[in-house]
């Protein structure tokens, strides 16, 4: 398969365990709160990848697949907070913390390369 396929399907496999994450977060007050702020960033990595994928140039690039890596890291910390507050820490959550440290690497290291080129050309 194409790595571009591989990673649609990756980022699409986490928004739907983010999506079964929430729905296990308790129903209070915070767990609204984490819980509404998770899923619209751990979702995103998924859309804005498929954004990106449809980039009409390299700067269109550059920009969108920085909004990925943004949105992977700050998925990253939602998890970090829902383990850290006791508010869920269960084998999904340590997976998912697993999953958006490695994806926030990969979008970090796929948006490098067209950035330093970019800053060649000026």
């Amino acid at each position: 398969m194409h790595p571009v396929n591989d990673l649609k399907i990756r980022t699409k496999t986490f928004a739907l365990n983010i999506i079964k994450l929430v729905k296990s977060i308790p129903e209070d007050r915070i767990g609204r709160v984490i819980g509404n702020q998770i899923l619209r960033s751990g979702t995103s990595v998924a859309a804005n990848y498929r954004s990106a994928c449809k980039a009409r140039s390299k700067a269109d690039f550059i920009s969108k697949i920085t909004i990925v890596e943004e949105e992977a890291d700050e998925t990253t910390l939602w998890l970090e907070l829902i383990m850290e507050s006791e508010t869920l820490n269960n084998n999904l959550t340590k997976i998912l913390r697993k999953e958006a440290n490695e994806l926030t690497a990969i979008f970090t290291s796929s948006g490098k390369t067209p950035k330093e080129n970019n800053l060649k050309k000026k």
